[in-house]
């Protein structure tokens, strides 16, 4: 299974973005896939999950409310639609899929992960 970010890059405070991923597994379609960040000396942390058939979204309170994560299964992709960007959602942010068909904020629930993609919001 490959997971591959693209879409990153330098916008400013305020801006917006919308981050990609696509996985090669055929089937995507039966996963959960989620969104998770590393900013600078800090641990990876959840950003966002939804289920295999986009109903059920789950979102960190950080991002609540300004991100937006939703997929298209024909095209074998998520997105992570980023808006009212702040200097602290700067982070590498990775793209993971879960084990199971539902939304997950844990770590564990999720067996593969992609390279990354770095977002950096100036102030």
């Amino acid at each position: 299974v490959q997971l591959q970010a693209s879409g990153g890059g330098l916008v400013q405070a305020g801006g917006s973005l919308r981050i990609s991923c696509a996985t090669s597994r055929r089937t995507f379609t039966n996963n959960g896939m989620g969104w998770f960040r590393r900013r600078a000396g800090k641990e990876r942390e959840f950003v966002a999950g939804i289920s295999w058939n986009g109903m059920n979204k789950l979102y960190a309170d950080s991002v609540k409310g300004r991100f937006t994560m939703s997929r298209d299964n024909a095209k074998n992709l998520v997105y992570l639609q980023m808006n009212n960007l702040k200097p602290e959602d700067t982070a590498v942010y990775y793209c993971a899929q879960n084990r199971g068909a539902g939304a997950a904020s844990l770590r564990e629930s999720y067996a593969y992960w992609g390279q990354g993609t770095l977002v950096t919001v100036s102030s």
